[in-house]
């Protein structure tokens, strides 16, 4: 068994991780901190998991956590940087949620993220956790970085036009859209529910945290820079992601069977019929993300369509997924979930 502690558990990610890895066959949840919270039974906070999580959340300072085989950190941005090292030098693996070691460059990652880097050196160590892209080196990390919701659903879309080379790669374009649960369960007027329901705005047109993870991810694939203009907007959805990408063609290509063949042996990708339209609500409570490529009017111009759950397969889902890369599992365990409908 995998003895399994969360670092804050309190979270939409948090409660997520739990209710996937409840049903892990092999996993033993050892403990989850909160500070705020300690004390409370889990099950008092989530009652969706009464009679199958029985642990109270931990303080911090009592979780010992170096007695784990795997600890997960759902907490906001620069919490695992402070932790990691010391649980890397007990042995234990590391999968970081939040943002910590996914940009490779510490000053751009600074400069977005407005603080200094506690332990840089490891960030070269991280391995992106993107099962798509790098499953042989996930498998033999210690540090792995959980790639963001956007980044997850973006990059998945683009990736079969780039290895290709099919599209220019300095005009791309990623309109994409999220539910508000991708704000976190901090409450903030922003996401109160008169504030955002019966109502869609973007934001972060001038520069969102994702895009350097986006860009980096894409420059790898193409191995050289991207020119990316990402615009994501709010939606009044509590989940989903909706990515509508485009790209411009420079030679013909059967796009359909381009997809299919790079995902055909991924089975949390699913590229559909030609002629689809995903919705977010076919991929609610699963870890799928579900593509669909077009090409308006036989143009120049390729569209592509990808749909994930934000809190599974953009953040908590993928997380297991890469759990179970890292200790040889069946990457499905724990994640073969009928989306739910209606």
């Amino acid at each position: 068994m995998i003895k399994v502690g969360i670092v804050g558990g309190t979270g939409y990610t948090g409660v997520e991780l739990l209710r996937l890895l409840a049903v892990h066959p092999q996993v033993s949840l050892q403990v989850i901190t909160s500070r705020a919270d300690a004390g409370t039974l889990v099950s008092q906070m989530f009652p969706s998991l009464r009679g199958y999580v029985d642990l109270p959340f931990t303080h911090p300072d009592q979780a010992h956590l170096e007695q784990c085989n795997l600890v997960f950190f759902a907490t906001p941005n620069g919490i695992a940087m402070q932790q990691v090292r010391e649980l890397l030098d007990a042995g234990v693996k590391v999968i970081d949620l939040a943002a910590d070691f996914r940009i490779q460059d510490i000053a751009t990652w600074e400069k977005w993220y407005g603080m200094q880097h506690a332990c840089p050196d490891l960030v070269a160590e991280a391995v992106y956790g993107l099962p798509e892209v790098n499953r042989a080196q996930i498998k033999s990390a210690r540090l792995v970085a959980n790639p963001g919701c956007y980044p997850t659903a973006v990059q998945l879309g683009f990736i079969p036009l780039l290895e290709a080379g099919v599209i220019d790669a300095n005009y791309l374009i990623a309109d994409a859209k999220s539910g508000v649960s991708g704000a976190g369960r901090k409450a903030e007027i922003a996401t109160l529910f008169a504030e955002s329901s019966d109502s869609f705005k973007a934001y972060g047109v001038a520069g969102h945290r994702h895009l350097p993870e986006i860009k980096q991810g894409l420059a790898r694939v193409k191995s050289s820079q991207v020119g990316l203009t990402f615009v994501p907007h709010l939606t009044p959805l509590i989940r989903g992601i909706h990515a509508t990408l485009y790209g411009k063609l420079n030679r013909d290509v059967d796009l359909q069977a381009l997809f299919e063949q790079r995902y055909k042996d991924e089975a949390f990708v699913d590229v559909m019929p030609a002629g689809s339209h995903p919705e977010t609500r076919s991929v609610r409570g699963s870890n799928r993300c579900r593509i669909a490529v077009h090409r308006p009017q036989g143009g120049d111009t390729v569209v592509v369509l990808s749909v994930i759950d934000n809190l599974v397969k953009g953040a908590a889902g993928q997380a297991v997924q890469n759990m179970n890369i890292m200790f040889n599992l069946p990457e499905a365990t724990a994640l073969n979930i009928v989306p739910l409908l209606p």
